[in-house]
């Protein structure tokens, strides 16, 4: 299986990029990663509506140009449906054994999408009703489909 993390914005703390590289390195058994960055557009001190509208759909239109046409979409979304890890699990095998051999996870930037990108995805997920920054759940992403492949393995790190 090929997964894509397809966001907004370069890591730039040592912690965060340590534990990204971690969890790369741990996915490499499981499948084919890839991490496909857009930069993040410049934002002035005080935006505007019409300013921060400008930047979402900026970022939003190099993301859906990142996105593969054949791959299952799924958007990480504050409005999106709740999700447990053994329900990731889950829903990455029925993908899998359905015929999805491509998934892109897409994790937007500080203002999130355009309605133009929530309809492109396929699934909505949210894995909290709390505000994570974009760079930390990237983190949280790459561990939790670690945690995926883990549990549909019935292995221990689940436990």
């Amino acid at each position: 299986m090929k997964i894509t993390i397809a966001c907004v914005g370069k890591i730039k703390e040592k912690y965060l990029t340590a534990g990204i590289a971690e969890f790369t390195k741990r996915l490499t058994p499981f499948c084919k990663l890839e991490t496909l960055a857009i930069n993040e557009e410049k934002m002035p001190e005080n935006p505007s509506p019409a300013e921060k509208e400008q930047v979402l759909e900026k970022e939003t239109q190099r993301l859906l140009g990142i996105i593969q046409e054949n791959s299952y979409v799924i958007l990480l979304d504050v409005i999106g449906k709740p999700i447990s890890s053994p329900e990731l699990a889950a829903k990455i095998d029925s993908l899998g054994l359905s015929g999805h051999s491509h998934l892109t996870f897409v994790i937007g930037g500080a203002f999130g999408y355009t309605d133009a990108l929530r309809k492109r995805a396929d699934l909505a997920i949210s894995f909290s009703r709390m505000t994570f920054t974009h760079q930390m759940i990237r983190l949280l992403l790459l561990e939790q489909i670690y945690r995926a492949f883990k549990i549909s393995r019935g292995e221990k790190y689940h436990w």
